[in-house]
């Protein structure tokens, strides 16, 4: 669940509901889609949670793909285990895990004014053995932690239960006995509240544990509690403690793990400040992170291919601009329809009208195709970022698979195979000379700003633009190989298919390739929007919004436009159009500032932070 539907859609709705069922509601739901057949893939799709193999370290030599975890106080029954796997963390926590269950645990306390959520020290638990079935269907694509509660001999009795299925345990501080760490071979770590600790305390774990958890306090919000765990944490490095520190809590944006992770903590857990700030957060942590790694990333020798692929589907789409506005149909058409374009403008002039609508859309389509797939190749693939040569990949093949729309009616475009030829070793060459490229997004948003809060309404619209695109072009696809027309068409010609065909049987053929040949270019645009909306929404890429900007124009331009040119205008035919429009300019306009933004600290102080 990206923070664009989390923020927009999902949280105003959930936040009526009690703290446990909005939990359970998102949980469950999330689950159910991550063990749904290539649930996972669409999770990835929506989210684009991979982690940089910049930020991979070891720890305690276990290996993490990066070093922010999920806190087990955020899902203490396990509802939705399968699916925060998916969701880009380093490590997952799991627990606290009691012997028996306990259905009588107080659910979080949610403190909607002041933004951080109180958990219970009475928490609810599943118990030992549905947390043991669980974990026997867990997946693991991470290090799985596993928090343990109750006196010593329930801990010793769930660390031999569980300890095949743990690359570490987390035992909760206690002045009364816990359980001897060397009862198991795994890692210990003890967990700890700042205000726990003093001399003796941090004498007694550097001898007997692999680590300290430093633990939230449960009645502060985020923002103290990060102020004490960095406290907590210069006392540990006076008292000369050289073991791991991992933290829980006190993390609502991305400065905040930056700040624990500049005072060289190990790792991090979330927990309710995850729950506020929403599931981008990894992601956007990782993706500060990465602004701030020094790497000498050298430009990707194939992206002018991929620059040279939409630089001719531009050119093709003037020349298709061209005609359209001009002769329309072209000599092979006649040759195919064994009459002239005069002999079709005297039966009735609306026909040609009608195939220049199809055509000019068309082209305006490829101009912003080739467009966004120029900037993408230049600012994107250049840069090595991967989700840029997918994007462009993706929506190329299934254009170039478009050719075999021409199968629903048999009437084959032999320019649009000639263009075909000429796009297909550009792109073939971009391909593999790119193969190789692997590099993830990097971001400047430290802050849960009113800008990014904006943003996401941008995003928003500019997803379901996206969505709209491809439903469009599926559609219109469809309506090329079956039905050909829809009522306003056969209004505006003010002449039934029958009519037509008398006239000529192979006039709905040609129209027929027109459509399907429209509608496999928007399909493939359609996917390029959805995919950089989905993708590419990072602080400071204003190139972004510039190749959204520019590429929008001559489609938007030339597929209006021409309605009023040759006098379909049709409210409901348009009316499609007019929505399109309406989320490309919010999109826009909601996002311009994000896009914009490269420095935070320059910006006045109410930019910072509405979180806080």
């Amino acid at each position: 669940m990206p923070d664009w539907s989390y923020h927009i859609l999902f949280k105003p709705i959930l936040s009526s509901l009690s703290p446990h069922h909005s939990r359970e509601f998102i949980h469950k739901g999330m689950n159910r889609i991550s063990s749904a057949p290539g649930g996972h893939h669409l999770i990835n799709f929506l989210g684009r949670e991979e982690s940089s193999p910049l930020l991979a370290k070891e720890v305690d030599q276990i290996h993490f793909r990066n070093s922010i975890g999920f806190s087990g106080k955020v899902d203490p029954l396990l509802s939705g285990t399968k699916a925060f796997s998916n969701l880009g963390f380093g490590f997952i926590e799991i627990g606290p895990v009691t012997t028996e269950p306990n259905n009588n645990g107080e659910p979080p306390i949610v403190h909607l004014k002041e933004n951080y959520i109180e958990f219970s020290q009475n928490f609810e638990s599943v118990g030992l053995e549905k947390t043991i079935e669980q974990l026997k269907q867990f997946k693991r694509k991470q290090p799985v932690f596993i928090r343990i509660a109750g006196n010593e001999k329930d801990q010793q009795g769930i660390i031999n239960a569980l300890e095949k299925y743990a690359d570490a345990f987390i035992i909760e501080f206690s002045f009364n006995r816990v359980v001897d760490p060397s009862v198991t071979d795994k890692l210990v770590y003890i967990a700890i509240k700042p205000n726990q600790l003093n001399k003796e305390v941090v004498k007694s774990i550097k001898k007997m544990y692999s680590g300290i958890v430093l633990d939230e306090i449960g009645n502060i919000g985020d923002e103290l509690n990060l102020e004490e765990h960095l406290k907590a944490i210069n006392v540990l490095k006076e008292q000369d403690y050289k073991k791991t520190i991992i933290t829980v809590g006190g993390v609502r944006e991305p400065a905040d793990a930056l700040q624990l992770i500049n005072a060289k903590v190990d790792l991090l857990m979330l927990s309710g400040g995850y729950v506020f700030s929403g599931p981008g957060l990894t992601k956007r942590i990782k993706e500060v992170q990465l602004s701030q790694v020094h790497d000498c990333e050298r430009p990707q020798s194939g992206w002018m291919w991929y620059f040279l692929f939409g630089l001719s589907i531009v050119i093709g789409g003037l020349i298709t601009l061209l005609i359209s506005m001009s002769s329309i149909i072209l000599p092979y058409d006649e040759y195919f329809l064994e009459m002239n374009r005069e002999t079709i403008y005297v039966f009735n002039e609306r026909i040609l009208y009608f195939m220049a609508h199809d055509r000019m859309t068309l082209a305006g389509t490829m101009i912003s195709g080739g467009i966004v797939y120029m900037g993408l190749a230049r600012y994107g693939i250049r840069q090595g970022l991967k989700w840029a040569k997918q994007a462009t990949d993706t929506a190329a093949i299934i254009g170039f698979l478009g050719i075999f729309l021409f199968i629903g009616y048999g009437y084959f475009d032999w320019l649009h195979l000639i263009f075909w030829l000429v796009l297909l070793p550009f792109y073939l060459v971009g391909f593999v000379k790119t193969k190789k490229v692997n590099g993830t997004a990097k971001s400047t948003n430290q802050r849960n700003h009113v800008i990014w809060k904006k943003s996401l309404f941008g995003q928003f619209a500019l997803v379901i633009l996206g969505f709209s695109f491809v439903f469009g072009g599926l559609t219109i696809a469809y309506i090329g190989i079956t039905n050909v027309f829809i009522a306003t068409d056969l209004t505006y010609i003010c002449m039934p298919p029958e009519m037509l065909n008398k006239f000529n049987e192979r006039l709905i053929p040609v129209i027929a390739h027109d459509r399907a040949g429209f509608g496999g270019a928007l399909l493939s645009v359609g996917l390029l929007i959805l995919m950089i909306a989905l993708w590419g929404f990072q602080q400071g890429n204003k190139w972004v919004w510039w190749m959204l900007f520019l590429g929008g124009i001559p489609a938007f331009t030339a597929g209006i436009g021409v309605h009023f040119a040759i006098g379909y205008t049709d409210f409901i035919h348009l009316l499609p159009a007019y929505f399109a429009l309406l989320l490309y300019v919010l999109g826009l306009v909601f996002s311009y500032s994000f896009f914009h933004l490269q420095n935070e600290n320059s910006k006045p102080p109410h930019l910072h932070s509405t979180s806080r």
